[in-house]
């Protein structure tokens, strides 16, 4: 604290400051450097400038003054720069970057001085801009680079917000969760997904520390003046795995604001067995609590008792609609390319629409900009490789990768007949692409196929694709400013090719295809407020399906269903606003618009009376894009967190959503045939409202994280359908469809430990979730209008995932899952029609299957740590279902030969054996 005294000090005594200065100035400059107009004032008047050049920069400047004071000049020059200015004795003047020289001290600095109102004002004047460093810290800072943001000014501020992105010093990738925290205030935060973070730090030095699993920590001296921003590039780290400390994102559970919502790296997953070794981020999403799905072999989600297609599952922005392959068996995401998963299911953001339930949120990695690197693996059904190609070096790369089984081979050598004609096979492919124009400047597009193909009889060939295409242009205005605009198109379609013993061969097709164009703006306001607003639009082209006849003795008569179109459109807004240290508020609106459009034929129906043939009035024939019918309605998003105390929190939210495409489907499972209907002048979009309420605590020293939520949802609309509803290549799908109320409640249990030689989670779920058909008339009610069980009523659902180091290279993994079993419908009784017995049904879903239990292990052995290998591997040695448990999938009862059968049927049914191989270069 003495030698900058003893500089200042000297300085007060031998300099005089030239306040009174009455010389004019009168000059005229345009897009001039700095320097040459310093020396144009040195030649009119007897100013002389003492500075460093390298100082000033290139950026050129303009003006024009006539007899000006010199103060104005100068201030006007290196206004929005770093540079201060000290007018000495004799017309010299002193630059200096970022900092103001003081010609005194602040009042009572060498000892204590008696505070009036006026000496207070003087002394935070000058406090909020001096920076006095002791002397027995000047060893230790100068070991450490300072940066300076922004330069000295008189402020009544105390606080700044300092922002920037963290990257990757050799790839170029951002580094998320990352914490930053400023040592000597203890404030902290965490990196997003993009590397970004934003910070407010008290004026003056701050010390600023970087934590984060397998990257290099840093420490910056940050010397802060104003509002600004500080990039970091970041090195890997090369520490022993035990000496890393993970810090980042230690406490997000319980300090943000979204409830509800739930992130799953792709590499945690590693670890978990799964049936056939395939690593599968979406089946370890159902082992957390509110999220199911109806059993094996069913390719959808449940999420808080919602029906599978109410979540809005999103891949680098781009929808993929069937996120699955070979009936929800594996996956349709690459485990290599993909870097994590976010789930919402209670505080979704304003900037989603369209789905009622959920959001999965899918990133893929950037490519490393750096060094050529890749990942690959073979299993026993399966092999996967990806790619991390460098273009521009620390600017662009490509990241390529490719999956695929080799079930069909297997099939054709095994001895079983059946089997020889059977086929089912899989590949998907992905490419993305990133580059970094400048600091400003970031593109992101990625590229993605994926097609299965099946056939469970000798006659019929199933096959479905995914293709989606999107690109992100990101743009940072300034220091609060910064946008995205989003281009995707989604495509999803499936065929049949029936080739039998009869004339009746054909073809048959579907296709659902989607457009997107988002542009989402950030703005940081201040300490207090975080705007996230923008504008979305989708346009919808449905083509419910084609029949044509296949070879020239096919008696098929060829048949199209008109093409569907549609537009939703939203505004959205939200704004993170912490109220105080403790209450933290999300509040978010969102306003959507839905307009169904022609070409079209419509039909309306006789009001208060049921949709068939009878009450058709009359139909109405609509032009290209026509508005056909128009619906619109207010989504308010709000969600709040108050710290009841250190590590301990409560939040609750409220969410309202509006969904204009529905699935249509009569199975009690999605399958991939599945279609799916806009809404229309007959179908109305499905409603909902959901309140939720939750504790969150953190144990150990946040080694163990603890939660409960609570949540109750209604809903409106719903789809459901007639007894023997006839769904495809149906013109009149409205009269097979019913729409009722839907209500869902439940509790949902976490406790989670993050670290040491055993960690892993348990998850427990109590919930119902209900629907309701009612009407006046007969054909259109069931179960006497009253609410029954939905088709994925689980009320019981317990997930313990476990895993145990032996050493750094051996663990031991674990996973159990107990359900209760779904609702199905049985036959209560029998009649006879024609001398064969017809079963006579209960009440819908008024009985349930037998309960569901699963008993996985896996062992893991990773190859030896050495930094200098061509590639490192790792094997999993996995058995699924240890108990060899027969799991009904359904039960169905079918009329043969005159008499009633009942049938059960199941998966994997038996203990799966599977060793994997994988390895990382």
């Amino acid at each position: 604290m003495r030698l900058l005294l003893t500089i200042i000090l000297l300085l007060s005594f031998k300099l005089i400051i030239a306040q009174n200065d009455t010389i004019g100035v009168t000059i005229s400059f345009k897009d001039a450097q700095v320097t040459d107009v310093l020396n144009e004032i040195e030649t009119l008047t007897e100013y002389r400038f003492y500075y460093v050049k390298d100082w000033l920069g290139t950026t050129p400047v303009s003006g024009n003054y006539q007899n000006a004071g010199i103060q104005d000049v100068l201030q006007d020059i290196f206004n929005g720069t770093v540079i201060n200015y000290y007018i000495l004795k004799d017309k010299k003047i002193a630059l200096n970057r970022n900092n103001i020289i003081y010609d005194e001290l602040p009042p009572g600095f060498f000892g204590h001085l008696e505070k009036t109102e006026e000496v207070e004002d003087q002394e935070n004047t000058i406090a909020n801009n001096a920076i006095f460093v002791d002397k027995d810290d000047v060893s230790e800072r100068n070991e450490v680079e300072t940066v300076r943001i922004g330069k000295a000014h008189i402020s009544t501020r105390n606080r700044f917000t300092l922002t920037g992105y963290v990257q990757n010093k050799k790839s170029g990738e951002p580094i998320a969760n990352l914490s930053i925290v400023a040592k000597n205030s203890k404030i902290g935060t965490v990196t997003d997904a993009s590397g970004f973070y934003t910070i407010e730090l008290p004026s003056g030095l701050n010390v600023l520390e970087t934590s984060s699993l397998g990257i290099e920590s840093m420490r910056k001296n940050v010397i802060i003046y104003n509002d600004g921003r500080l990039d970091f590039l970041l090195n890997e780290s090369v520490e022993r795995l035990e000496e890393v400390v993970v810090r980042a994102d230690i406490a997000k559970n319980v300090e943000e604001v979204a409830m509800g919502t739930t992130e799953i790296s792709s590499e945690e997953t590693k670890n978990v067995p799964v049936v056939l070794g395939e690593r599968n981020i979406l089946k370890i999403a159902t082992t957390l609590p509110g999220i199911s799905s109806v059993g094996e072999g069913a390719t959808g989600f449940n999420v808080r008792g919602g029906n599978a297609d109410q979540n809005l599952v999103i891949m680098d922005n781009a929808v993929i609609y069937n996120p699955t392959h070979f009936f929800g068996i594996f996956q349709a995401i690459n485990p290599f390319t993909a870097e994590d998963l976010k789930i919402y299911k209670g505080s979704i953001p304003a900037e989603y629409g369209g789905r009622l339930s959920s959001v999965f949120e899918i990133t893929n990695k950037d490519g490393n900009t750096d060094k050529f690197a890749g990942e690959a693996s073979v299993g026993p059904v399966t092999n996967n490789v990806a790619l991390e190609i460098p273009l521009v070096k620390e600017k662009s790369a490509l990241i390529v990768g490719g999956r695929s089984s080799y079930s069909d081979w297997i099939l054709r050598s095994l001895d079983e007949e059946s089997l020889k004609n059977s086929q089912a096979s899989f590949y998907d492919a992905i490419l993305k692409y990133n580059h970094k124009i400048n600091d400003n400047n970031e593109i992101r597009a990625t590229g993605y196929y994926s097609r299965d193909a099946f056939s469970i009889t000798s006659d019929s060939l199933y096959n479905y694709s995914n293709r989606l295409f999107s690109l992100r242009w990101s743009h940072k205005f300034n220091d609060q400013n910064s946008a995205d605009l989003i281009l995707a198109n989604s495509q999803y379609k499936f065929n049949i090719d029936f080739d039998g013993e009869t004339n009746t061969d054909f073809g048959f097709g579907y296709k659902v295809n989607e457009t997107h164009l988002k542009y989402r703006m950030r703005y940081l306001l201040n300490e207090k407020h975080k705007f996230d607003y923008g504008i979305s639009s989708k346009l919808y082209a449905v083509n419910p399906g084609d029949i044509d006849p296949e070879g020239n003795e096919s008696i098929i008569e060829p048949q199209s269903i008109p093409k569907e179109r549609a537009l939703e459109t939203a505004l959205f807004f939200s704004d993170t606003y912490e109220f105080s240290e403790r209450l933290l508020l999300d509040l978010g609106f969102r306003y959507s618009a839905y307009f169904a459009l022609g070409a079209s034929v419509q039909r309306v129906y006789e009001d208060g009376l049921p949709k068939e043939e009878g009450t058709l009035v009359e139909s109405v024939e609509y032009d290209n894009n026509e508005i056909i019918k128009t619906y619109t309605g207010p989504e308010v998003r709000v969600s709040g967190r108050y710290f009841l105390g250190k590590d301990f929190s409560i939040k609750g939210s409220f969410n309202s959503t509006y969904q204009y495409i529905h699935t249509l489907s009569n199975n009690t499972t999605v399958s991939p045939i599945d279609t799916w209907k806009l809404s229309d002048l007959n179908i109305e979009p499905q409603r909902a409202n959901q309140f939720s309420l939750g504790l969150y605590k953190n144990f150990d020293d946040h080694n163990f994280e603890l939660s409960l939520e609570g949540y109750y949802k209604r809903s409106k609309n719903n789809l459901d359908f007639k007894v023997a509803a006839e769904l495809l290549l149906n013109e009149t799908i409205e009269t097979e469809v019913l729409q009722g109320e839907g209500k869902a409640y439940g509790v949902e249990f976490l406790l989670k430990k993050n670290r040491g030689k055993f960690n892993g989670w348990l998850g427990y779920t109590y919930s119902r979730s209900f629907i309701k058909l009612d009407s006046e008339f007969a054909e259109e009610l069931v179960n006497d209008g009253a609410y029954f069980p939905s088709n994925f009523d689980k009320p019981h659902d317990l997930s313990l995932v476990a895993n145990y180091k032996f050493t750094k290279r051996f663990s031991l993994s674990t996973n159990f899952v107990y359900q209760t079993g779904r609702p199905v419908t049985y036959p209560i009784g029998n009649y006879t029609f024609r001398g064969a017995d017809y079963a006579f049904y209960s009440d819908r879903n008024k009985f349930r299957i037998p309960n569901y239990y699963r008993l996985d292990l896996s062992f893991n052995v990773e190859g030896n740590h050495k930094l200098e290998k061509l590639a490192h591997s790792f094997w999993n040695i996995s058995i699924y279902n240890v108990l060899g448990r027969n799991n009904p999938y359904s039960v169905f009862f079918i009329t043969e030969s005159g008499e009633i059968e009942a049938y059960k049927s199941s998966i994997f049914s038996i203990p799966i054996p599977t060793i994997t191989y994988n390895f990382k270069f």
